[in-house]
Parts: C-alpha cells; sequence; structure tokens
C-alpha cells in the first residue's frame, strides 16, 4: 500500500452512481421481481468502462471499479452465499427515532427505485459457505482489461468486499446457535473473498461500518460495554479471515452509516478507535468531513496509530450537493497530517460511497465527480504546504 511520498493521494470509498437502467435492475432483483442476469452483466461491465477514466479524469490516484457490479456493498453475497433466504426490516435507527418530524420528512421522499439495506434484507436460514470464487475472478479478470485499456490510470487499484460484522447484523441469524457461531462462519466465507482479491494484485477494502454504526442500531438500547463486545469479536473475525493476508494490503472503513440524519447517537471514535488498532490492516479509511465527526481527527494525536499505518481521512461528505472548497479539503488534510505527525501517512478520500446500495445515493452524479475534482485539487494544495 502506498504512502503520500511527496504529494498526497487521492481515493474514495468505492460506491459511484450507478446507471439508471443497472439500478432499476438491481431494485428489481431485491424485491424478487424476474431479471435477466445476461443484462445486469453486460451493463455492470458497461459501467465499469465508464467509471475507471472518470476517475482518473477527476485525479483519483487510488481507483476502482466503482462497484458497479454490485447492487450494494453487502447485499450483492445473496448471489454468492449459500443459507440466505426470506427477509425482514432492520432496526430503526436511534437518532432517527428521535426526531419524528425528520423521520416523516424521509419518507415523503422516498420512492425512487433503489436497493435498500434496511428492509427487504436476507436472513441466514441455513448454512453460510461460499459457493465460488468464479464471479468474483471473472469480475477482477474485466476489471484488469479496462485498467490496461486506459493505460493503467491508478497508482494503485482497490477493491471492496465487507466485514462479518455488518453481514452478521444486517442478515439477521435464524440458523446458528450463537453470534460467535455465526461470525465464524461468515469470517471463513468472506475469507474467499479477500484472499481472491488480494491474489489478482487488488488493495483490499474492508467495509465494516458495524463497527461504530450498530451502536446507535443493533446495541442502540443496550450497554456500551456489550456494543463493544460485538466490536471486539468482529475484529477477531476479521483477522482470522485475514490469516494469510498481507496486513498492508488491506485497509479498513469504518464509519457511523451512510446516511443523512442528526447523528447524534453516534459513538465517539474514541471509545471505538483502539478496537479498530486490533485489526491487522495498513490503513484505517475514517470519516472527517461530517458535520457530526470533523473533530475526530484529534484522538489520533492520543490514541496512536502503527507507526507504519496509514488514514485515508474523508474530507469529501458523500450525502450533501455541496461541493467543497479546495481550501477546505486542504485544511482538512493538513489537521489530520498534524494529529499523525507524518503527512506521508495520510491520505484524501470520501466519508463514504456515493451509492452504497444502487440509487440509494443523494448526490447528482456531476456534482459527485466535482466533488472529486475538488478533493484532488485541495490534495495538490495540501500537498505544496505539507511537502515544500
Amino acid at each position: 500500500m502506498k504512502a503520500s511520498a511527496g504529494r498526497i493521494l487521492t481515493t474514495h470509498t468505492g460506491s459511484l452512481p450507478r446507471t439508471r437502467a443497472l439500478t432499476e435492475l438491481y431494485a428489481r432483483r431485491q424485491k424478487g421481481e424476474p431479471v435477466d442476469g445476461g443484462e445486469i452483466l453486460r451493463l455492470g461491465r458497461e459501467a465499469v468502462r465508464e467509471v475507471v477514466p472518470r476517475q482518473a479524469k477527476a485525479g483519483i490516484d487510488i481507483g476502482n471499479d466503482g462497484e458497479q457490479m454490485k447492487d450494494g456493498f453487502f447485499l450483492y453475497l445473496a448471489q454468492r452465499l449459500t443459507g440466505l433466504g426470506g427477509s425482514w426490516r432492520r432496526p430503526p435507527r436511534a437518532d432517527i427515532e428521535r426526531y419524528p418530524g425528520f423521520k416523516r420528512m424521509l419518507e415523503a421522499q422516498a420512492g425512487r427505485p433503489a436497493v435498500s439495506a434496511h428492509s427487504g434484507v436476507p436472513k441466514a436460514i441455513g448454512e453460510v459457505r461460499y459457493v465460488s470464487a468464479d464471479a468474483l475472478g471473472e469480475e477482477c479478470a474485466h476489471l484488469k482489461d479496462v485498467l490496461r485499456a486506459n493505460g493503467d490510470p491508478f497508482t494503485e487499484t482497490f477493491l471492496a468486499a465487507p466485514s462479518p460484522g455488518i453481514v452478521a447484523t444486517a442478515v439477521r441469524n435464524e440458523f446458528y446457535d450463537t453470534q460467535e457461531a455465526y461470525l465464524e462462519a461468515l469470517s471463513r466465507a468472506l475469507q474467499v473473498e479477500y484472499e481472491t482479491i488480494v491474489r489478482n494484485g487488488f488493495l483490499l477494502q474492508i467495509d465494516a461500518p458495524d463497527l461504530a454504526l450498530e451502536r446507535h442500531l443493533s446495541y442502540a438500547k443496550k450497554p456500551l460495554a456489550e456494543f463493544l463486545g460485538f466490536a471486539e469479536r468482529v475484529v477477531a473475525a476479521i483477522n482470522r479471515a485475514l490469516a494469510s493476508v498481507p496486513p498492508e494490503r488491506v485497509r479498513l472503513h469504518v464509519c457511523w452509516g451512510n446516511y443523512e440524519g442528526p447523528h447524534d447517537c453516534d459513538v465517539p471514535l474514541r471509545d471505538v478507535l483502539p478496537l479498530l488498532l486490533q485489526a491487522n490492516v495498513g490503513a484505517l479509511v475514517l470519516p472527517f468531513a461530517n458535520p457530526r465527526h470533523g473533530h475526530d481527527y484529534a484522538c489520533l494525536r492520543d490514541i496512536r496509530l502503527r507507526e507504519s499505518q496509514l488514514v485515508v481521512a474523508g474530507v469529501i461528505d458523500p450525502l450533501t450537493n455541496v461541493i467543497e472548497h479546495p481550501e477546505v479539503v486542504a485544511d482538512r488534510l493538513e489537521r489530520v497530517a498534524e494529529a499523525l505527525g507524518d503527512p506521508r501517512r495520510v491520505l484524501a478520500g470520501t466519508d463514504c460511497g456515493f451509492d452504497t446500495g444502487a440509487g440509494s445515493g443523494r448526490v447528482a452524479e456531476d456534482v459527485v465527480w466535482a466533488k472529486l475534482a475538488a478533493m484532488s485539487e485541495g490534495a495538490r494544495i495540501a500537498s505544496k504546504r505539507l511537502f515544500p
């Protein structure tokens, strides 16, 4: 994993806007309607061919496939794991329940085609096993072809896969006797994804919003200690799945949920950061653009990361159509660099994905690309100051 030697490198957190046609197919499939799998494959591959050069044009150094081949950052596993079926609705988010007027406003805005990570989510009703790495292998091969066709535009390329913890909480367990047994099964299954991504020469990003989000979701009415115990078990499950993967090939993305909301029930980063440092990863991807967490970079002064660990600092908010000024981006990067004590360990990124479930994004597509370009310009400004 490359550090920012001489200049701040830019990346993002994974999902980029899908086309309307692709989104509609993904949304229909989640509802159980018949869809043409061949058409999904064709449109997905076409979208990857479009999104790679657009990232390069926006100044992204470490890019990906935009997650175009997935309907959601963990929901795609319904096509790859055994034992999943039925559906359920996730518990409500504690912060949204506190503000019924805001909740009504959100409900009034619903209606466009989208894949939901909250309702219509499958359950674990049988033994969970990974069926085959063939689909992922084909995705990797297609992405390599696209990269070559565009002159290998990225310094490095990453692919994302979910943590065992977000699957264990979002896909309700109705088969295993204990949460520990369910996590162990998911760890073994996801190990296939993790190793396949790295074996194909890509960086692995593990998406683990559960390590912060679930405090005000699954554990909203429980003591903090119970949530921290859950987080510790998830980190242990991640480490087991990474047993054969070098830490420097892995970055861990943690957030409080990619949704617009009050977020005043979020667990402080200071409470969870010591647990995140137990993960065998080379970088943490953390949100600092969200106004509820813009101050969290200061934790990095007091809770020291390993000397070799990098931080992908979220300096762009993926939930608003406000285009951050490059000077604001530069200021945010400089604060993180100061807290870490070494600008080489800082990369510029987004707080989360722009379309974590197909159609769920709140930022217009043209604004997404303008935001990424502003991030790249801000990184250039910060680089001039940090690497004189």
